[in-house]
């Protein structure tokens, strides 16, 4: 059977097994950093790794409709390196950005509670167009650092919705209207947990609202959320 034949997930497969050998290959060779394009050893190069760590803000707790701790702005060299991470085919720079989230969370005075790590899903049918979650790929890379259990389907986009910055700041509530629902791996866990969410983007908070919610309804306790990045009001785009 040729490879034009094979169905979506055969084409989701070759495109991780081609991450995975590129990602290989850029240890012994450089590969072209993706957001300059001139060759580095990393995922960055040092230059656009400082860059997008001048993004960085203070490891500090902000109260929204739950807890958020967000790792930098939503803005220049970061706002950069997440688009090259979700649409330019990128998985591996999750990687730094993970470790710079996992720095941020261990100096926050995180909570003292249990925690299991539940990455924002994607619907099937983006995850298919787009091969990964970005939100699982960083959350792997965080619970690495932090050691916190991760339960990547613990949630479930059950409906496809509009792209959150496609809709006008009013009616993201109701974009993301039974979007969710909790997964069998978190509703059949046997030991108690609460839930630190995770995802890339920050902007009006209705994701944040819309899962906590979703969780909470199944007796489910959310601590709050960690995200790479937080679009605030003079700057979002």
């Amino acid at each position: 059977m040729g490879i034009l034949a094979w169905g979506a997930e055969n084409k989701s497969m070759l495109r991780s097994l081609g991450w995975h050998l590129n990602h290989w290959a850029s240890l012994v060779l450089e590969a072209p950093c993706p957001l300059c394009r001139r060759f580095s050893p990393q995922s960055l190069c040092g230059d656009c790794a400082r860059r997008v760590q001048d993004c960085a803000i203070a490891p500090e707790w902000q109260q929204h409709s739950i807890p958020v701790l967000p790792w930098g702005r939503y803005e220049g060299s970061l706002k950069r390196a997440i688009a090259a991470l979700k649409y330019e085919a990128n998985p591996y720079l999750a990687h730094p950005l993970g470790d710079w989230l996992a720095a941020s969370w261990k100096a926050s005075q995180p909570p003292a509670t249990p925690l299991t790590v539940v990455p924002i899903p994607l619907h099937r049918e983006k995850l298919k167009t787009r091969g990964f979650n970005q939100a699982e790929w960083l959350a792997r890379r965080f619970c690495a650092q932090t050691k916190l259990p991760l339960l990547a389907h613990g949630l479930e986009r059950i409906r496809a919705t509009q792209a959150q910055f496609q809709v006008a700041g009013r009616d993201r509530q109701q974009n993301l209207q039974g979007a969710f629902r909790v997964g069998q791996s978190l509703l059949t866990r046997k030991a108690p947990t609460s839930v630190l969410l995770l995802d890339d983007i920050y902007t009006t908070g209705a994701t944040a609202y819309t899962a906590a919610q979703t969780l909470r309804q199944q007796g489910i306790a959310v601590r709050g959320m960690v995200v790479l990045a937080m679009a605030y009001p003079d700057r979002r785009a």
